[in-house]
């Protein structure tokens, strides 16, 4: 799992094929209900995607760029940008079904 800030963000998402960022905040009880489900994945999907955080309250101007106006959103990049943007805690088989596609490829 890697953490992201506004310094690192732009380098890991170009760095990597496929990215799954997890835009969340310490305070919100949807995210911290899905931050084990994140965890998990990182550990199922190494070596095909790379899972990622990204704290907005500490980080307000990749929030901004993304327009991440509800917590928790999942966006994937692939080689760079965003292809997929999941709004709130859909579970561990909501975010799989989203992300499957690029994966599976």
């Amino acid at each position: 799992m890697k953490i992201l800030n506004d310094a690192n963000f732009e380098s890991v998402i170009k760095e990597n094929s496929f990215v799954l960022v997890d835009f969340y905040a310490d305070w919100c009880g949807p995210c911290r209900m899905m931050a084990p489900v994140i965890e998990e994945l990182a550990k199922e999907l190494e070596g095909k995607i790379v899972v990622a955080k990204i704290n907005v309250d500490e980080n307000p101007d990749t929030a901004a760029k993304f327009q991440i106006f509800s917590i928790p959103t999942f966006i994937l990049f692939k080689d760079g940008k965003a292809e997929q943007k999941i709004l709130g805690a859909v579970g561990k088989a909501g975010l799989l079904e989203k992300i499957k596609p690029y994966i599976s490829s």
